[in-house]
Protein backbone atom coordinates (compact mmCIF):
# COMPACT_ATOMS: atom_id res chain seq x y z
CA UNK A 1 0.00 0.00 0.00
CA UNK A 2 1.66 3.35 -0.97
CA UNK A 3 0.87 6.72 1.31
CA UNK A 4 -0.80 9.04 -0.73
CA UNK A 5 -0.54 12.77 0.12
CA UNK A 6 -2.03 15.63 -1.30
CA UNK A 7 -0.08 19.03 -1.02
CA UNK A 8 -1.81 22.85 -1.99
CA UNK A 9 1.30 24.72 -3.11
CA UNK A 10 0.77 28.35 -2.71
CA UNK A 11 2.86 31.52 -3.60
CA UNK A 12 3.62 33.88 -0.59
CA UNK A 13 6.24 35.59 0.33
CA UNK A 14 8.64 32.93 0.52
CA UNK A 15 9.41 31.27 -2.60
CA UNK A 16 8.71 27.16 -2.56
CA UNK A 17 6.02 26.55 0.49
CA UNK A 18 4.38 23.55 -0.02
CA UNK A 19 1.66 23.33 2.61
CA UNK A 20 -0.29 20.14 3.31
CA UNK A 21 -3.96 20.01 1.44
CA UNK A 22 -6.42 17.22 2.06
CA UNK A 23 -8.45 17.26 -1.70
CA UNK A 24 -10.88 14.60 -0.58
CA UNK A 25 -13.31 17.50 0.47
CA UNK A 26 -13.11 18.90 -2.58
CA UNK A 27 -15.74 17.98 -4.80
CA UNK A 28 -15.52 21.12 -7.74
CA UNK A 29 -12.02 21.17 -9.92
CA UNK A 30 -10.52 20.20 -13.47
CA UNK A 31 -8.31 17.19 -13.09
CA UNK A 32 -5.28 16.94 -14.49
CA UNK A 33 -3.12 13.46 -15.63
CA UNK A 34 0.26 13.94 -16.59
CA UNK A 35 1.27 12.24 -19.46
CA UNK A 36 5.22 12.87 -18.91
CA UNK A 37 6.95 9.60 -18.37
CA UNK A 38 10.29 10.88 -17.47
CA UNK A 39 11.67 9.06 -14.82
CA UNK A 40 13.85 11.48 -11.65
CA UNK A 41 14.10 11.38 -8.16
CA UNK A 42 12.02 14.03 -7.14
CA UNK A 43 8.11 14.27 -6.44
CA UNK A 44 6.16 11.98 -8.19
CA UNK A 45 2.71 13.56 -10.09
CA UNK A 46 -0.02 11.03 -10.68
CA UNK A 47 -3.16 13.98 -10.80
CA UNK A 48 -3.40 17.46 -10.39
CA UNK A 49 -6.68 19.10 -9.76
CA UNK A 50 -7.06 23.00 -10.40
CA UNK A 51 -9.76 24.62 -8.34
CA UNK A 52 -9.30 28.37 -9.47
CA UNK A 53 -11.83 28.83 -12.03
CA UNK A 54 -10.02 31.44 -14.05
CA UNK A 55 -6.73 29.42 -13.86
CA UNK A 56 -8.88 26.56 -15.55
CA UNK A 57 -10.57 29.07 -17.91
CA UNK A 58 -6.71 29.82 -19.54
CA UNK A 59 -5.96 26.50 -19.34
CA UNK A 60 -9.03 25.19 -21.21
CA UNK A 61 -9.17 27.97 -23.92
CA UNK A 62 -5.45 27.58 -24.45
CA UNK A 63 -5.68 23.58 -25.15
CA UNK A 64 -9.10 24.17 -27.17
CA UNK A 65 -7.10 27.06 -29.90
CA UNK A 66 -3.95 24.57 -30.34
CA UNK A 67 -6.03 21.72 -30.86
CA UNK A 68 -8.47 23.33 -33.31
CA UNK A 69 -5.11 24.97 -35.38
CA UNK A 70 -3.82 21.67 -35.61
CA UNK A 71 -7.43 20.50 -37.36
CA UNK A 72 -7.57 23.71 -39.18
CA UNK A 73 -3.70 23.42 -40.45
CA UNK A 74 -4.88 19.77 -41.52
CA UNK A 75 -8.23 20.95 -43.44
CA UNK A 76 -5.98 23.49 -44.89
CA UNK A 77 -3.79 20.87 -46.19
CA UNK A 78 -6.17 19.04 -47.65
CA UNK A 79 -8.50 21.04 -49.14
CA UNK A 80 -5.75 22.72 -51.12
CA UNK A 81 -5.15 19.32 -52.38
CA UNK A 82 -6.07 18.97 -55.42
CA UNK A 83 -4.88 15.55 -56.62
CA UNK A 84 -6.51 12.05 -56.35
CA UNK A 85 -4.33 11.12 -53.62
CA UNK A 86 -6.35 12.33 -50.70
CA UNK A 87 -8.40 9.35 -49.22
CA UNK A 88 -12.02 9.76 -48.96
CA UNK A 89 -11.56 7.31 -45.13
CA UNK A 90 -9.09 9.71 -43.96
CA UNK A 91 -11.41 12.68 -44.58
CA UNK A 92 -14.41 10.29 -42.63
CA UNK A 93 -12.03 9.74 -40.01
CA UNK A 94 -11.07 13.75 -39.03
CA UNK A 95 -14.89 14.52 -39.52
CA UNK A 96 -15.07 11.57 -36.46
CA UNK A 97 -12.68 13.28 -34.62
CA UNK A 98 -14.13 16.67 -35.10
CA UNK A 99 -17.22 15.36 -33.99
CA UNK A 100 -15.57 14.00 -30.85
CA UNK A 101 -14.15 17.17 -29.81
CA UNK A 102 -17.02 19.40 -30.66
CA UNK A 103 -18.90 16.71 -27.80
CA UNK A 104 -16.16 16.86 -25.52
CA UNK A 105 -16.28 21.21 -25.31
CA UNK A 106 -19.74 21.30 -25.20
CA UNK A 107 -20.01 18.05 -22.40
CA UNK A 108 -16.87 18.38 -20.80
CA UNK A 109 -15.46 21.83 -20.90
CA UNK A 110 -18.86 23.92 -20.93
CA UNK A 111 -18.82 24.20 -16.90
CA UNK A 112 -15.78 25.28 -17.27
CA UNK A 113 -15.95 27.59 -20.46
CA UNK A 114 -19.68 29.64 -20.18
CA UNK A 115 -22.14 29.21 -22.80
CA UNK A 116 -20.87 31.72 -24.76
CA UNK A 117 -17.40 30.85 -25.41
CA UNK A 118 -18.72 26.84 -25.62
CA UNK A 119 -21.32 27.63 -28.59
CA UNK A 120 -18.78 30.30 -29.92
CA UNK A 121 -16.30 26.64 -30.38
CA UNK A 122 -19.00 24.39 -31.54
CA UNK A 123 -20.00 27.39 -34.59
CA UNK A 124 -16.45 27.21 -35.40
CA UNK A 125 -15.93 23.42 -35.24
CA UNK A 126 -19.31 22.86 -37.31
CA UNK A 127 -18.00 25.07 -40.28
CA UNK A 128 -14.77 23.09 -40.35
CA UNK A 129 -16.88 20.01 -40.41
CA UNK A 130 -18.45 21.29 -43.07
CA UNK A 131 -15.80 22.20 -45.21
CA UNK A 132 -14.40 18.91 -44.96
CA UNK A 133 -18.08 17.69 -46.16
CA UNK A 134 -17.23 19.62 -49.08
CA UNK A 135 -14.34 18.36 -49.91
CA UNK A 136 -15.79 15.21 -50.06
CA UNK A 137 -18.68 15.31 -51.74
CA UNK A 138 -16.32 16.76 -54.67
CA UNK A 139 -14.17 13.74 -54.08
CA UNK A 140 -17.29 11.40 -54.80
CA UNK A 141 -18.62 13.36 -57.74
CA UNK A 142 -14.71 13.15 -59.20
CA UNK A 143 -14.91 9.01 -58.44
CA UNK A 144 -17.87 8.87 -59.77
CA UNK A 145 -17.20 10.47 -62.93
CA UNK A 146 -14.07 8.93 -63.27
CA UNK A 147 -16.29 5.27 -63.23
CA UNK A 148 -18.92 6.78 -65.40
CA UNK A 149 -16.18 7.11 -68.11
CA UNK A 150 -14.34 4.35 -67.51
CA UNK A 151 -17.55 2.33 -67.97
CA UNK A 152 -17.99 4.33 -71.07
CA UNK A 153 -14.65 3.21 -72.19
CA UNK A 154 -15.27 -0.51 -71.66
CA UNK A 155 -18.58 -0.77 -73.33
CA UNK A 156 -17.45 1.54 -76.52
CA UNK A 157 -14.49 -1.04 -77.14
CA UNK A 158 -14.04 -3.92 -79.40
CA UNK A 159 -17.40 -4.92 -80.94
CA UNK A 160 -17.65 -8.36 -81.99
Amino acid sequence: MTNRQYYNIVKQTQPGDVVYFDFQKISEGFNITPKNQMQYDGVVVNKLVIIKRTFVEKLLKRKIKKKLDLYLQYIIDVIDDDSDSTDGSGLNEILGELSRYKDIIRYKYQKYLGEEYTLLMVQKIELLEYELKLKVMKMLERQKSYDDSYENMNVNGKSR
